[in-house]
């Protein structure tokens, strides 16, 4: 989904909820809930918008009515030999939309 169209739907109010995932490199990427549907933040049609940091997404969520945001990220222990068997569930950290500073 284009940032027009992620706003659009965000003013109207048919965006539960946004994920922002932490990769490794610093990248971070976008993932919009609407509809029951998700979806990624592009750049241009199948591409993503990278992100640079936390305050990053919060610049561009600033414009926005309030919204469920959450950091996720993925355990670097389930790449580990020796450990129980599994899928483990990413850290999800609620992070305020509006920057602390």
């Amino acid at each position: 989904m284009l940032l027009q169209d992620f706003m659009d739907l965000a003013q109207a109010g048919l965006v539960s909820a946004v994920d922002l995932h932490s990769l490794e490199g610093g990248i971070y990427l976008l993932e919009i809930h609407s509809s029951g549907q998700r979806c990624w933040l592009e750049a241009s049609p199948g591409k993503p918008q990278q992100l640079r940091s936390v305050e990053h997404a919060r610049e561009l969520l600033a414009a926005l009515p309030p919204l469920a945001c959450h950091l996720v990220q993925a355990s670097a222990y389930d790449e580990m030999c020796g450990l129980s068997e599994g899928r483990r569930e990413p850290l999800r950290v609620p992070v305020g939309q509006y920057s602390r500073w």
